[in-house]
């Protein structure tokens, strides 16, 4: 389909509630496609329909070690257990991180894109990827819960400071 622009903070589709999907359509099946070229495109582990201009319940996670990616429809975050404190990035903020308390393992239903029901429990990096995707189909950016934000420093930007 399409590499697709992804959206920046500020732009105010980033903070709107996305709509649950009933049936999967067609345009559905396209927008998880934009999501997917979009997201190799990039460097990213996640990306939710909003970050490209679609205010629907869908996201992809792909940890890009081997294992398959995770597409869900309408996710929803059914039991968290734990805490854990990391880094986080967003391809909606780029240049920045921060440190967000997620939960350490979560169990997510939700479908998958040929509308099968999926039930998952995951921990560890995977978990937050999910967190994340999940946070922004309801409009929450991973700012809004970071302890602190911190500007990225390239190698290159050292370089020429060292130079």
């Amino acid at each position: 389909m399409a590499v697709k622009e992804i959206l920046k903070d500020g732009n105010p589709i980033l903070r709107r509630k996305s709509r649950r999907i009933a049936n999967i359509t067609e345009e559905d099946r396209i927008v998880i496609q934009d999501l997917k070229d979009t997201l190799y495109a990039g460097d990213g582990v996640g990306l939710a329909a909003p970050q490209i201009g679609y205010l629907k319940r869908i996201f992809i996670v792909d940890l890009r070690d081997g294992s398959e990616p995770i597409i869900m429809i309408n996710p929803k975050i059914v039991k968290k257990i734990g805490t854990s404190e990391d880094i986080e990035g967003c391809l909606s903020y780029p240049g920045y991180e921060g440190i967000v308390v997620r939960p350490r393992k979560i169990m997510v239903s939700g479908s998958n894109e040929n509308g099968k029901l999926v039930k998952l429990e995951v921990t560890g990096f995977l978990a937050r990827a999910i967190c994340h995707e999940t946070d922004h189909l309801d409009g929450i950016m991973y700012m809004d819960n970071a302890k602190n934000i911190y500007k990225i420093q390239l190698e290159e930007d050292v370089d020429s400071k060292n130079s």
